[in-house]
């Protein structure tokens, strides 16, 4: 697998525990869930630029929201008790059709 995209893995991995530090922070009432969700994006953001340097930012961008809005999604239905309705899981099955679209069948995934 090419680096950019274990960057990219990595920057979505951060992202997700970074927003899970979110809603555990309570609305940053709470230090150590607050002080993840710093962490966490800083590092986030930091493993994004490894991946921008092989692949355009429209794509990384696409690509890491894309999977961050599922992820959190399934960890909030797990973690948090939160309903996904019908409609709510068409949506996050749409996201992953674009980004495997993207993934498959796009020339601009590198550069």
């Amino acid at each position: 697998m090419p680096a950019h995209y274990i960057w990219l893995f990595f920057a979505i991995l951060a992202e997700t525990l970074g927003t899970t530090a979110l809603q555990a922070s309570q609305q940053f009432t709470r230090l150590w869930p607050a002080v993840a969700v710093v962490v966490f994006y800083g590092l986030s953001f930091y493993c994004m630029s490894f991946a921008l340097k092989a692949m355009p930012v429209g794509i990384v961008y696409a690509i890491w929201s894309g999977l961050g809005i599922v992820l959190i999604a399934a960890i909030g239905f797990v973690l948090f008790g939160q309903k996904l309705d019908l409609a709510a899981l068409l949506g996050l099955t749409m996201i992953i059709a674009g980004i495997l679209i993207i993934h498959l069948f796009s020339s601009s995934s590198t550069h």
